[in-house]
């Protein structure tokens, strides 16, 4: 499985930008698929995830309200739409993917996620 984020970039404060995941070399029924990020000197944090099968999302407080993960199942794709970003969002952005579905208690922990994305670097100046 192999799966390439892309999207990120400079954005002023305020601004939005869409995070993308495709995924390749195995379908995404049945699994679940996470967003995390990770800023300098931070541990990587979760922000998102949705479930593949009834596509129930989940996310972190700190972006409820400001993002919204969504799938396209025909395209293997994840995204990650995020509006009225601020500067303590700026970190690397990380989709990810599970082995196999888990429990809801489980979904915001990335030792969860056996797949990992690359990463995409998201700046959001002040």
């Amino acid at each position: 499985v192999q799966l390439q984020a892309s999207g990120g970039g400079l954005v002023q404060a305020g601004g939005s930008l869409r995070l993308s995941c495709a995924a390749s070399g195995r379908t995404f029924s049945g699994y679940d698929m996470g967003w995390f990020r990770q800023a300098p000197g931070k541990e990587r944090e979760f922000v998102a995830a949705i479930r593949w099968s009834a596509g129930t999302t989940y996310y972190a407080d700190s972006v409820k309200g400001r993002f919204t993960i969504s799938r396209d199942n025909a395209k293997n794709t994840v995204y990650l739409q995020m509006s009225s970003l601020k500067p303590e969002d700026t970190a690397v952005y990380y989709c990810a993917q599970t082995l196999r579905r888990i429990i809801v208690s489980m979904i915001r922990l990335p030792s969860s996620y056996t797949y990992w994305g690359q990463g995409t670097l998201v700046t959001v100046s002040s």
